[in-house]
């Protein structure tokens, strides 16, 4: 029958490209303190770029740029000569990045107000108590002391007084507004469970590699202790998950 010749032919065919496709290189040994410190080179690179969401095909076009210039093969093209190209490629990709993740951040968003007992700010911020507070509510100015525990929507700590087991201190108007305002509905000994929209977090550009553009944040919030704002303290450096331990809250952007 002319169906199931051409069923035959397409299947050979199919074995045939299948067979010209080089093979898959084998999964590398992680067996020394060499090859342990250059695969977490990798994950840090890929870190770097996951925002560009490269697909597989695309991820070996990466490869093989990345090959051809430690390897000092002849380059294929001129990174000096695809300035404009580079940079519209990275702007259509993390717009599309963004759009992704607010569409997702949204749908957690709303997960976060249906739970029981939760509440919802005037700036859009949600928050559920954990434990009441006896003692008395920050102002703007003052100078806050917390211990807390940030996470993405996947659960992925960014940042996180508790596992360094040191509180932070700083002043409550150098943080993010959902900080700002949220922690002055608290009392001394309360704790939060916080979710921030990106419009009160970090906003379009995130906060590369950890925060990706438009991403919704969840912490719980300690407050530990309240004192006015008698000297200036050091502004609060951003989240960062690289090889140095993660730094305190995240600063307001000026």
């Amino acid at each position: 029958m002319p169906m199931g010749r051409s069923l035959v032919f397409a299947l050979a065919a199919l074995v045939f490209v299948a067979g010209c496709q080089p093979p898959k290189p084998p999964e590398p040994k992680l067996d020394t303190d060499d090859s342990k410190a250059i695969y977490a080179l990798g994950l840090l690179i890929a870190e770097r770029i996951d925002q560009f969401q490269l697909t597989e095909p695309e991820l070996a076009v990466f490869e093989s740029g990345v090959r051809d210039g430690v390897l000092k093969h002849e380059k294929k093209v001129d990174p000096k000569n695809l300035g404009k190209e580079m940079a519209a490629f990275a702007k259509a990709r993390q717009a599309a990045s963004a759009d992704a993740e607010k569409t997702a951040s949204a749908e957690y968003l709303a997960k976060m107000a249906a739970e029981p007992g939760a509440t919802k700010g005037a700036s859009g911020y949600i928050v559920k108590t954990i434990t009441e507070g006896t003692g008395a509510s920050p102002k703007p100015d003052d100078n806050v002391t917390v211990h807390y525990h940030g996470t993405l929507r996947d659960g992925t700590v960014f940042d996180s007084s508790v596992d360094r087991g040191e509180p932070a201190t700083f002043p409550l108007n150098h943080v993010i507004p959902c900080w700002t305002d949220a922690l002055q509905t608290m009392k001394v000994g309360g704790k939060y469970k916080l979710t921030c929209p990106a419009e009160i977090a970090y906003g379009e550009r995130g906060s590369p590699p950890t925060i990706r553009p438009g991403a919704a944040l969840t912490f719980e919030v300690q407050l530990l202790d309240i004192k006015p704002a008698t000297a200036e303290m050091p502004e609060m450096p951003s989240p960062t998950q690289e090889a140095t331990p993660p730094k305190p809250a995240p600063k307001k952007k000026k």
